[in-house]
């Protein structure tokens, strides 16, 4: 049987800041982040399976990815733990604001990586992530790669 690789994309609000960064980007800022999702597998050749033709549904995809990214990242502020943002962290918590904490510096590249590990926990056996692409603004993004890692 082929394998088939399917995609789905998802969007985002989420603000950061770059500790030690050299530029604007170690302000406070948000991105309209977009993520696109890609897995292969074999499309499932069971007729009698109620998702027969299909390498995975959407749905199921997008419950994983929506709890595991978007439920977590949309509309919050993300600092590395190991800066001396946590003051404001802190204050922001204190006002009710969502912020994540993370254990390092929140760039679209590394974030990318966590988007990774945290959806491979949860696909099925027989479904591999192929690939992620994090899009912060129209013209930069960070790609993951299944075969480079």
């Amino acid at each position: 049987m082929a394998k088939i690789r399917i995609t789905k994309q998802f969007s985002f609000e989420t603000g950061h800041a770059l500790y030690g960064y050299d530029g604007k980007c170690r302000n406070v800022h948000g991105h309209s982040y977009k993520l696109s999702v890609t897995v292969i597998g074999e499309p499932i050749a069971d007729t009698e399976n109620v998702k027969y033709g299909m390498v995975i549904d959407f749905g199921d995809l997008k419950k994983i990815v929506k709890s595991e990214i978007v439920d977590q990242f949309d509309h919050a502020t993300v600092f590395n733990q190991n800066t001396p943002h946590l003051e404001l962290a802190k204050e922001l918590q204190d006002r009710g604001h969502h912020v994540i904490l993370v254990d390092y510096q929140p760039t679209s590249e590394n974030m990318v990586i966590d988007f990774a590990e945290k959806i491979n926990k949860h696909l099925p056996d027989h479904i591999k992530l192929h690939s992620l692409k994090l899009q912060e603004t129209e013209t930069s993004f960070a790609e993951w790669y299944a075969s480079d890692n």
